[in-house]
């Protein structure tokens, strides 16, 4: 009987630690940083690298987008601001491109300067898996990742969050 007694409080004092115990509290991602020649998209917080993914960019990788339909990923400060399911896509964040400065620049070229550039996942086909998106540039001016990894970003990243896309 002293074997259960004593089994009772040692459950008890487990129990009661694990109650108290402090839990490591979750990072917020305060920025997204995407980096075209890397191919690498990082969530960031206070200044420090969470999390990484490869990605696929635009058909036309080099250079910032200039106008609609050049195939180029936009380079600069935006931020995510709505999401959405997509059926062709899966999982998409919205990029608030274009900011001022695009649309400046594209009103001086007598252009327009594009939208809908999202962060977004791999189509699911049966002709083209997966794997085949993952390392090509295949969008038309989005930044594309494995499903998986957009669940994740989907999970962590919040809207308001800022994106930097760098060169």
């Amino acid at each position: 009987m002293r074997w259960l007694l004593a089994f009772t409080l040692f459950s008890l004092a487990l129990a009661g630690h694990a109650a108290t115990a402090p839990v490591a509290p979750v990072a917020t991602v305060d920025k997204v940083l995407v980096e075209k020649s890397q191919r690498r998209l990082q969530l960031i917080s206070q200044g420090k690298t969470l999390k990484s993914y490869r990605i696929s960019l635009g058909k036309q990788p080099l250079g910032a987008k200039l106008r609609e339909g050049d195939l180029r990923t936009p380079e600069g400060f935006y931020w995510i601001d709505w999401r959405r399911k997509s059926e062709k896509y899966n999982l998409s964040m919205h990029i608030s491109y274009p900011n001022a400065r695009d649309q400046a620049q594209a009103k001086a070229a007598g252009v327009k300067p594009g939208s809908m550039i999202m962060i977004h996942g791999t189509p699911l086909d049966d002709e083209y898996p997966e794997w085949f998106f993952h390392t090509l540039d295949w969008t038309e001016g989005c930044i594309a990742m494995k499903n998986a990894d957009m669940r994740e970003v989907w999970a962590l990243v919040k809207d308001g969050t800022l994106i930097e896309i760098r060169p």
